[in-house]
């Protein structure tokens, strides 16, 4: 009888070192969990945690140095210059999300994570253990492996290892959104709301795998790029495919109409675990979205395009305008992220060189913009745990003029004013879109921004010009963990408005994908 040999496939491990050190890492965490014990449990997640992103983007440099650009894995991953972009700004965010987590001084309790999830809310059992002080550590070992899905999202130049890397990133997620040590109910409601969402949105993306591999009889990039226009293919497959795709990656990063799930989320979920999902799960999201629509169907634009501009128009402008209506601090930066998703799909609607560097580039501002923001937000606080509600803000300059100063400058940054980073990376998108023929949009996107504008400025003068109740919150002292975290957003801010040029070359020179 006969049979067919099967060949070993040759992989090369040195371009994949920062994925693999990231997901040995979290393993390591799931072994320290069993073997170290409970006084030391912390101290060591966190030397874990810290270590294997330094070292991840330590090799990403590395590789970025060598000029690595290749397929590797039977073609299944691409390791070229928008990956190690985004790896590099991934690394980066995931030790400042990693340090917000492990911030204790700000609740006496124990911090913003729930010491045992297995208790029913408000149950006499929980009830005892908000106050105990006691710390659930396994929350950093599943950031971990959200985190090297999210290493790994980008780079998948295979549509089914992109569907895996979605599942290993959100389902992490799905857990840490339920993990709020106060308001225990409203953070589970959150969880299940991603949880229930994301799994119709993988499923609208596996069904486009599907049809995409009726139509090109592959699941490769390249070989969809390759079967795009050709005849004997059924053009219904491909724009079918495109839209059940478009579905799940657009989810992902937050676009209207696929945003429902973003201010529940963000509002429910403990702050550190809405700081790393609105920073760095949109990084990733953007990437894979990217490599997708540039890659597998850069030749059929005139297709998608269309799609994209309703998308983008519709996200900047509902973001916007309903951020202007909210009440709730971490509501209104949920539509704030909303709002900036649309100026990213400015970027990724040009469809040129420069459209893909001023999107990795806005991809890295409001990364840490957003990263340092919720950090604020995180340090306001009553009996109760973190005070959201914006009447609460009333007067907080006069409380604390730092952390109003922190604060008001990062909103302008949001907001897009001169010199700051948030007007750059505007800029640049904005710029991309017009020379690739999108001025109408363009226009739209100025327009939705003097709209952001207007709420970040409400809270503004909430801070400055308003008496602050007697009554009111307080605002906690942090550790040099949140403090490392918001000085690091800060300073990214402030020079990437200033001197803006280096990394703008940095992204550039990065925008190529391999096909």
């Amino acid at each position: 009888m006969n049979t067919d040999q099967i060949t070993a496939p040759s992989i090369a491990y040195l371009p994949l070192i920062p994925i693999l050190v990231v997901f040995g890492a979290a393993t390591v965490g799931v072994l320290v969990e069993a073997f170290v014990d409970a006084a030391q449990r912390r101290v060591v997640q966190i030397a874990v945690a810290v270590l294997g992103l330094a070292i991840a983007f330590g090799y990403v440099v590395y590789l970025a140095d060598q000029g690595t650009n290749r397929l590797i894995a039977e073609s299944a991953l691409a390791i070229d210059g928008p990956t190690l972009f985004l790896q590099g700004t991934l690394c980066l965010l995931g030790i400042g999300s990693i340090f917000l987590l492990a911030e204790r001084k700000l609740d006496a309790s124990g911090g913003e994570v729930v010491s045992q999830a297995s208790h029913l809310p408000g149950s006499r059992e929980d009830l005892a253990l908000v106050d105990s002080g006691r710390v659930q550590t396994e929350i950093y070992p599943l950031a971990m492996f959200a985190l090297g899905g999210m290493l790994l999202f980008p780079a998948c130049n295979n549509l089914l290892l992109m569907f895996v890397a979605l599942e290993v990133l959100s389902l992490p997620l799905y857990l840490m959104a339920g993990l709020a040590r106060r308001r225990r109910l409203l953070s589970q409601e959150a969880a299940l709301k991603y949880f229930l969402l994301g799994a119709f949105a993988s499923a609208f993306f596996l069904y486009g795998v599907a049809l995409i591999y009726g139509y090109a009889g592959s699941v490769d990039l390249g070989d969809i790029l390759t079967a795009t226009g050709t005849t004997g293919h059924s053009d219904a497959l491909l724009l079918l495919g495109i839209a059940m795709l478009g579905v799940g990656l657009l989810f992902k990063v937050g676009a209207v109409p696929f945003h429902s799930w973003t201010p529940d989320v963000y509002q429910g979920s403990p702050t550190p675990v809405t700081a790393l999902m609105a920073s760095c799960t949109k990084v990733a999201a953007f990437g894979a979205l990217l490599r997708v629509f540039y890659v597998a169907f850069g030749s059929s634009k005139w297709d998608w395009r269309p799609m994209m501009w309703a998308v983008a128009i519709l996200t900047m402008v509902v973001g916007a305008i309903l951020a202007v209506t909210q009440t709730d601090v971490k509501r209104m930066l949920a539509y704030s992220s909303i709002a900036h998703t649309g100026f990213i799909l400015v970027g990724v609607i040009a469809v040129n060189r420069d459209g893909l560097s001023g999107t990795l580039f806005y991809l890295l501002t409001y990364g840490f913009t957003t990263l340092a923001s919720f950090a604020v937000v995180g340090l306001v606080r009553d009996s109760s745990g973190e005070a959201t509600h914006l009447s609460q803000w009333a007067g907080l300059a006069k409380r604390s003029p730092e952390v109003a100063g922190v604060f008001t400058f990062l909103l302008l940054a949001l907001a897009g004013i001169p010199l700051t980073s948030g007007f750059m990376a505007k800029f640049a998108v904005f710029k991309a879109a017009q020379e690739g023929g999108a001025t109408a949009l363009v226009v739209i996107g100025v327009i939705a921004s003097a709209i952001t504008a207007f709420f970040y400025a409400r809270v503004i003068v909430l801070m400055y010009f308003q008496q602050p109740s007697p009554d009111g919150p307080t605002v906690a002292i942090p550790s040099a963990f949140t403090t490392s975290t918001i000085a690091l957003g800060l300073a990214v801010t402030v020079a990437l408005g200033v001197y803006p040029q280096p990394l703008l070359d940095l992204a550039d020179k990065a925008a190529l994908f391999i096909r």
